[in-house]
């Protein structure tokens, strides 16, 4: 009585098939159907050769992303608060974040700002659309992302936010727009104005002049916008280098933990200091939460507390980041993120974004 062939063997007629089948289904993109058909057999010993052909090692499947991308990480994030998008850069090893050493030692330095932007500025290439109209806010993090772009579809680009001052301005967020304008042919909105004014009466009246009301009446037309966000402390916040030692002290006592286009939130994702964006040229809250697609930039462990607060504030629908962020958001037990919602219905009736958070 015969043995039979091995289970673990294929002879060599079935593995000259198997590959046969393999690539017309994996390479040549054939259905089972059509397979079947061209080797006189049914469908059910197609999809069995198949499934033999990956148990027996002959076909390997890889998913594959550049280096620099965690994908395990960038799902996890995505799922937990709720994002449409969320692309995670690998942080580099080091031995401190930048920290205070009573924060304790860090085991991921800060990530390059210019490798995080330019992973926003592949994003940014996938996201806009011919006819759209993209927002930039100030920020380093929006800046070094400009500087990176090289493919965007033609669309017009605005401003979000004022300059940090006037000899940032040719440098800085003016210059992001003119280069976002060229790498896509269109049209661009700059703002050559402060973002902060000493009083809101001064910041009301330069919201009247020709051009930064022309960039105003575009606010409500933006569908895609980059912005960075900043923690609550010097040299991380714009916001927080412009004010005096008093207004820091002022919006501390009320819970700042973060900034994001010279709007305040508390950790849970609060919007405080309201009083603030009277005086700044920027793009109102209400009119970001109407965007449909807002994209946050920002990486480095002193940020990560506030990157949840944003987060959770519902203004941001979609993130790139590094792995010492992702890791903290990933694991901290503070407020959880809310429910996502879509930011506009089939009929264009705005609904709350993920977070949902006023």
């Amino acid at each position: 009585m015969s043995t039979g062939r091995s289970a673990t063997r294929m002879g060599p007629a079935e593995l000259v098939q198997a590959a046969a089948m393999a690539r017309r289904f994996y390479l040549e993109g054939k259905s089972k159907i059509q397979i079947a058909e061209e080797f006189g057999v049914s469908r059910f010993k197609v999809a069995r050769v198949l499934e033999t052909a990956l148990d027996r090692d002959l076909v390997r499947i890889e998913i594959r992303v550049p280096a620099e991308l965690d994908a395990e990480r960038s799902d996890a994030l995505r799922a937990r608060y709720g994002l449409r998008h969320a692309v995670v850069v690998e942080s580099a090893p080091a031995l401190t974040d930048g920290l205070d050493d009573a924060a304790g030692p860090a085991t991921t330095a800060p990530t390059d700002p210019e490798n995080l932007g330019e992973v926003a500025a592949d994003l940014l290439g996938e996201l806009v659309d011919e006819g759209d109209v993209l927002g930039l806010a100030w920020g380093r993090s929006t800046i070094n992302m400009a500087a990176a772009l090289h493919r965007l579809p033609p669309c017009t680009v605005v401003q979000l936010t004022g300059v940090y001052d006037a000899g940032t301005a040719e440098r800085g967020s003016v210059e992001a727009v003119r280069r976002a304008a060229a790498v896509s042919g269109g049209e661009a909105h700059p703002i050559y104005a402060p973002m902060l004014l000493p009083d809101s009466a001064t910041a009301a009246a330069l919201r009247r002049q020709p051009g930064i009301a022309r960039a105003f009446e575009y606010f409500d037309k933006v569908t895609v916008a980059a912005v960075s966000i900043g923690s609550w402390a010097p040299g991380i916040s714009t916001v927080y280098d412009m004010l005096s030692d008093e207004e820091r002290a002022q919006y501390a006592s009320l819970g700042a933990a973060a900034e994001m286009s010279a709007h305040l939130f508390d950790t849970e994702g609060r919007r405080i200091g309201r009083d603030l964006g009277e005086r700044c040229i920027t793009v109102e809250a209400d009119r970001l939460r109407r965007i449909p697609e807002v994209v946050a930039i920002a990486g480095g462990l002193r940020k990560a507390e506030a990157i949840g607060a944003v987060l959770r504030s519902g203004l941001v629908t979609s993130l790139v980041t590094d792995t010492a962020v992702a890791d903290y958001l990933l694991l901290e037990t503070g407020p959880g993120p809310r429910p996502a919602l879509d930011r506009a219905d089939p009929d264009g009736v705005s609904q709350p974004g993920p977070g949902g958070a006023s």
